[in-house]
């Protein structure tokens, strides 16, 4: 049981920071930084470790690029929700902004 939990662990911190590698590279190499979001999710998948819902985000579902508000995604906020929609595929996803709230208090 311990060894799984260590698996865990090491796979959620390797996850967070290919996403701070793939926000470091997105204005250079965009492509480089969709790369490392795979990577994140075949880690995630491989060690039964969930991404967490602030980097799931991050990221769209459908074509796996990396999205950075204002730059390649729309985000509308509407009361607890948000949409973000990717304009590289044009896949919209919305996600709920109460979870976070809760975690904050």
């Amino acid at each position: 049981m311990a060894g799984k939990n260590k698996r865990k662990e090491i796979a959620l911190e390797r996850i967070y920071r290919l996403f701070e590698l793939a926000e470091a590279e997105f204005e250079k190499h965009p492509e480089r930084s969709k790369r490392y979001v795979e990577l994140a999710r075949k880690l995630g998948t491989r060690n039964r470790a969930t991404i967490p819902t602030e980097l799931k985000k991050r990221f769209c579902k459908k074509c796996g690029a990396f999205l950075v508000k204002g730059k390649n995604s729309e985000w509308k906020e509407a009361g607890e929700l948000v949409e973000i929609k990717c304009r590289k595929c044009g896949y919209c996803f919305k996600k709920s902004l109460k979870q976070e709230k809760k975690k904050k208090k």
